[in-house]
């Protein structure tokens, strides 16, 4: 919990820095709480919060993935100096609202009772809704914002919902209650019926067909930068989420939601790979491809063993550091070509070499190419389905996978294949995002050649 203290005073001083020459010094305060926060991280946490334990415990598996979330949210700040270079007098709330919303990110780590994962999730999503629209005067921005709000007030509503079910049926909101009550009444309706609710209710917030709908628009509409935190940092948060609820409070009824769950990922594996394909747009491209990220993710859910946290993580942070990869590109193209075409990439490898060879790497990690960290991560979940006995899943994911090389071969043979002719900006990359490039691309490779580099990477 020291960790989480940290960062929420330190999205609280960014906000109020906006007082002061417009937040200029906003995303240098927040790279500094980061820091500080990751630093903690490794720490045990305080005994004095040994006291809430009953609703928030900052165990192994939390400090694992709070390390994550800090990690690629630093990332993102340094790019942000690029990419909000149009929200001068409002950054500070930006990089606060971000800080906030990792915030919510922790909560859901470490969360062992039905209401820390509620208020978890709405502290996550509510700064959403408001950075979705920051641009103002994109009508795009505002229907995402609008349409997101909207979609995620149905998604709480079908949390609480469940929530409410799991409650009447138990008597408890504490997660290792509810455990024990479905391992001695696994035929109990009402609990059944709000773990489906509850399963319903967090696909959404991972972007699992068909609770998907409203990703490509939002992830095009919002600032690209904030697509990117929702695109890794949400999407952490919201799996593991997920997977410890359905792991720990409803293992003993998984008969009754693995099925469910099954559907969801042949949908969302087979519908956003296609959907991929017809793509003119980089970045609704990318939100297909975070949408069949999310069925992938979900295989690990079969044929649990003891290493499917570890797996989990590995994957999460392999593709959350090619998301960046990839975003790096974009952020720069749209800001020179104010779009995001396909087209608007021609060339890109002759005049930002750097930025397009991060972009490719990043993608074959993503498309779970060999020698990248994403065919680690792949490879790992795919094994541990199949020990379960899950091979025509993960068949239609092996499929899904091959689909989805053609939508990003299309990006990287327009970056380095297609001749550019309206770039009519002299701009360079900054140092910065080479140096972000840099570091993303090796250590993509480097995961990819030597995967224990992670556990070394965050002390386990």
């Amino acid at each position: 919990m020291s960790v989480l203290i940290v960062l929420f005073l330190t999205a609280v001083l960014v906000l109020f820095s906006g007082v002061f020459e417009k937040g200029k010094y906003a995303r240098y305060i927040g790279i500094l709480g980061l820091i500080v926060g990751l630093y903690f991280s490794f720490l045990p946490d305080c005994e004095f919060f040994a006291q809430y334990k009953a609703m928030y415990e900052y165990g192994y598996n939390a400090a694992l993935f709070t390390k994550i979330s800090i990690v690629v949210t630093l990332f993102l700040f340094f790019l942000g100096g690029f990419a909000f270079s149009n929200h001068r007098s409002h950054q500070s709330e930006l990089y606060s609202l971000m800080l906030f919303a990792l915030c919510g990110g922790i909560v859901l780590f470490g969360y062992q009772n039905l209401v820390t994962l509620f208020i978890g999730i709405e502290i996550l999503s509510i700064p959403l809704y408001v950075m979705a629209g920051a641009n103002k005067t994109d009508l795009r921005s505002t229907e995402a914002s609008m349409k997101y709000f909207l979609m995620g007030a149905f998604a709480t509503g079908f949390l609480l919902f469940g929530v409410a079910l799991v409650y009447g049926s138990v008597g408890s909101f504490d997660l290792y209650a509810i455990h024990d009550f479905a391992i001695n009444n696994p035929k109990n309706l009402m609990l059944i019926m709000g773990s489906i609710l509850m399963l319903s209710a967090l696909a959404f917030k991972v972007s699992l067909a068909p609770f998907h709908m409203w990703s490509p628009d939002v992830y095009q509409g919002s600032p690209s930068l904030i697509t990117a935190f929702m695109a890794s940092v949400v999407k952490i948060s919201g799996f593991f989420a997920l997977f410890k609820l359905m792991t720990i409070g409803f293992n003993g009824i998984a008969g009754d939601w693995i099925n469910i769950l099954g559907v969801f990922i042949i949908l969302t594996l087979l519908l956003a790979n296609v959907m991929g394909l017809v793509q003119t747009n980089a970045k609704r491209m990318l939100a297909y491809s975070s949408v069949s990220h999310a069925g992938y993710i979900a295989l690990i859910f079969f044929g649990l063993n003891n290493f499917s946290t570890y797996i989990l993580g590995f994957y999460l942070f392999a593709y959350s550091l090619a998301t960046v990869g990839v975003f790096i590109s974009l952020i720069w193209v749209e800001k020179i070509k104010k779009e995001t075409s396909f087209a608007a990439f021609n060339g890109l490898g002759k005049r930002e070499p750097l930025l397009a060879v991060v972009s490719t790497i990043s993608m074959l990690s993503m498309a779970g190419i060999p020698l990248t960290a994403g065919f680690i991560g792949k490879l790992g979940i795919f094994n541990q389905a199949i020990a379960g006995g899950s091979s025509f899943l993960v068949l239609i994911a092996v499929l899904g996978s091959a689909l989805s090389i053609a939508y990003y071969l299309r990006l990287i043979i327009a970056m380095f294949f297609y001749k550019e002719d309206n770039f009519h900006n002299t701009e360079r990359a900054s140092i910065t995002y080479n140096i972000v490039s840099i570091v993303i691309i090796l250590a993509l490779v480097s995961m990819g050649i030597v995967p224990d580099l992670f556990a070394k990477l965050f002390g386990l």
